[in-house]
């Protein structure tokens, strides 16, 4: 299992789902779930600040998320909703329901089944989060996490946002990415932040190819991976 934590805008979606792929392993966007659940909450008209009404809601929310990397499936209520949880309304909100512990305790139990599962099915995974190496899988063999400077970060995030109809500018997107940051690493319940012992990853200067070599890499290094140069196993 690798664990690959970090802030919005530091490439680690494309990282994760490629790496999940080139290493035959499962794949689980855990950002994504918090998304769905905050579309439920939003879909319902449900205050997003509501922390009791919000935990209700996700307790009885239906939603299905898949683990291959090629055909991540994301659905609620059996709708394909892979792009309407990328929109503006629900990053704007999806902060404040991840803050309340109901629904991070649900998911954070869900999301443990589904790494079972997986690992028992193909032998292999790959999660993406913000709190995976701290709180959903600390016992990880390997854990990352993905940085980059703020501005490298709102390009992206911008480029992103373009290439999918939204209309923002970098400015707006700094913004955005540097209030989700403020929000996510200063709520009580599973902040986010690094592992004590995860692999930092400045991926500012690095293309995603270069990523995944260093990762590559890494796996090698923990035995984590079959056929690997002799030379590789060694060391950390």
């Amino acid at each position: 299992m690798v664990a690959l934590d970090g802030p919005s805008g530091t490439g680690k979606t494309t990282v994760a789902r490629t790496l999940a792929g080139r290493l035959s392993a499962g794949y689980l966007d855990t950002g994504a779930m918090y998304r769905l659940v905050t579309l439920a909450v939003l879909r319902s008209g449900t205050d997003p600040g509501d922390a009791e009404a919000v935990g209700h809601l996700a307790h009885d929310a239906e939603f299905a998320i898949g683990t291959d990397p090629e055909r991540p499936e994301v659905r609620l209520a059996g709708q394909d909703v892979a792009a309407e949880i990328r929109g503006p309304e629900v990053t704007g909100a999806v902060s404040a329901v991840s803050a309340v512990p109901q629904v991070r305790e649900l998911l954070v139990a869900r999301q443990r089944r589904i790494i079972a599962d997986v690992l028992a099915e193909t032998g292999g995974i790959v999660v993406e989060g913000r709190d995976i190496g701290t709180t959903v899988a600390p016992e990880s063999p390997l854990k990352v996490y993905l940085t980059a400077s703020a501005e490298i970060r709102a390009a992206r995030r911008n480029t992103q946002d373009s290439a999918a109809g939204r209309r923002t500018s970098v400015a707006d997107a700094r913004e955005s990415v540097e209030r989700r940051d403020r929000l996510d690493s200063s709520r009580a319940a599973s902040p986010l932040r690094a592992a004590e012992d995860a692999v930092p990853v400045d991926t500012s200067e690095l293309t995603i190819d270069q990523v995944i070599v260093a990762l590559s890499e890494l796996a090698c290094r923990r035995g984590l991976l079959a056929g690997c140069p002799a030379e590789a196993e060694v060391g950390s």
